[in-house]
């Protein structure tokens, strides 16, 4: 019992810091609503904040294509041209991409 009367006393005279730790270590990390779960769900939310704008933004575009499609007839054909690229019987159509051919070393020599 004499061994642990210096740490009861220690414990006695620290007993608010030790609180005030061990109740800071709860809230900011163990838990279910900690600091650190909190900073999880604001990086998820924001996450999903972009994610329903960038849906937003095709809604608009698609509605707006849509609303022409049922104002101009000749839109069907527009639309084919740009996006499946179909063609009329009497005409040809080229596919300009931005891909970059893959690189091929030129330093190395075959025997």
């Amino acid at each position: 019992m004499k061994r642990f009367v210096p740490i009861i006393n220690l414990i006695g005279h620290y007993k608010y810091v030790i609180t005030i730790v061990v109740g800071v270590l709860v809230v900011g990390f163990l838990d279910e609503n900690s600091f650190v779960r909190r900073v999880q769900l604001e990086l998820q939310i924001s996450d999903m904040n972009a994610e329903i704008e960038k849906y937003r933004s095709i809604y608009e575009s698609d509605s707006k294509q849509l609303r022409e499609l049922r104002t101009n007839p000749e839109a069907f054909e527009k639309i084919a041209r740009e996006r499946y690229f179909m063609k009329a019987d009497d005409e040809d159509i080229y596919v300009l991409s931005d891909d970059s051919k893959p690189e091929t070393d030129n330093d190395e020599t075959v025997e």
